[in-house]
């Protein structure tokens, strides 16, 4: 891989997490370009990258490194000047401190950047609510839910989450409290009733686990106050509730659920940001065993199948940078567009 293109990776990430609120990520990755366009710590770290570094998020995985470095006091000044400890930051003071110890420190981050990182970005659930409160207009009866690419599992509780827009909320009492920016004409708001819920990914982190939490939690951008928040919230829920996650292949551990699913509840099935991931078999094998079992759904055991995805992913439109929040039922086997928004669901635009 030459280094033009992990330094031109590094730029336009630089760029996004600036647009997407993080001036801090952006000013570090940036840092961390001209590092490895000097030959620094950070381009032996990275050493021969042999695969695609933009679609290995290399940059994330970087600074998700650091982050952990500073949550786990691993390096207590760079604990000492993270914007957790040092609202004042700033990076002429960090990046030195950083530069050094992916130099003293070139094993260990070597070792965290083989996993890609894992943010569970609860506030996504705001979006996948769209669509289960467009199911909910239709169906008043008890749901089971089955989410792939889950994660950690944090947005399995979607339904004990508070949200607060300009326009309308849902839900309360909740040490998480998702809110976004709302485009357009507000959902209609319904009860929700989930009787049983599970999950499946193929590298879920255990939050029971300081390590895997921390880990976990190393991949939200410093400088994100809210975020942090919300993501402390989410696993004191994932915890209170005992949520679990199985370790299986999704397209496997989907077809096998839904063939056992129950007969006298609705079954969803929802994803937020997964789909873009697996080869492309494994992404038809998925799209299979759903649309199998909508076929044998009935109007007393309805399926439903809630998606927030690129629209390169739902639609195929490869320029696109919206992702699109939409919902197929069956029997029916109708799809309705709900909404549209970004990767962090910043803004939500009401189709």
């Amino acid at each position: 891989m030459s280094d033009e293109r992990i330094t031109g990776h590094f730029r336009e990430q630089a760029r996004f997490c600036v647009e997407y609120g993080s001036p801090f990520t952006g000013d570090l990755i940036n840092r961390m370009a001209d590092d490895v366009e000097a030959n620094g710590p950070t381009a032996q770290v990275i050493g021969a990258w042999q695969t695609n570094p933009r679609a290995d998020a290399l940059a994330l995985r970087l600074t998700g490194a650091l982050h952990s470095a500073s949550l786990t006091k691993r390096d207590g000044a760079l604990h000492a000047l993270y914007p957790a400890q040092n609202p004042d930051w700033r990076m002429d003071k960090i990046w030195p401190v950083a530069r050094a110890f992916l130099e003293r420190e070139r094993a260990w981050v070597q070792s965290f950047i083989t996993s890609p990182p894992q943010t569970n970005e609860t506030r996504r659930a705001i979006a996948l609510l769209t669509g289960f409160l467009a199911f909910a207009q239709h169906w008043k009866g008890p749901i089971d839910t089955l989410e792939i690419g889950a994660s950690a599992g944090l947005n399995l509780n979607w339904d004990r989450f508070a949200y607060r827009t300009q326009t309308w909320s849902w839900g309360r009492g909740s040490p998480v409290v998702i809110d976004t920016d709302w485009n357009g004409a507000p959902p209609r708001l319904s009860p929700i009733t989930i009787r049983n819920r599970a999950a499946c990914d193929l590298n879920p982190l255990d939050i029971r686990d300081e390590p895997a939490r921390l880990q976990l939690k190393s991949y939200i951008w410093p400088d994100q106050a809210e975020r942090l928040a919300r993501f402390d919230g989410a696993v004191a829920l994932a915890i209170e509730h005992d949520t679990r996650v199985d370790r299986a292949d999704a397209a496997r551990w989907l077809a096998q659920k839904l063939e056992t699913r129950a007969q006298d509840a609705a079954t969803i099935v929802y994803h937020s940001v997964f789909l873009q991931y697996p080869p492309r078999e494994a992404r038809e094998a998925i799209v299979n065993a759903i649309q199998d079992a909508g076929a044998k759904a009935t109007s007393s055991a309805p399926i439903a199948w809630v998606r927030l995805e690129p629209e390169a992913v739902t639609d195929g439109i490869h320029n696109g940078l919206r992702f699109v929040v939409d919902l197929h039922t069956w029997p029916t086997g109708q799809r309705q567009i709900l909404a549209y928004t970004d990767g962090h669901v910043r803004n939500v635009w009401a189709a």
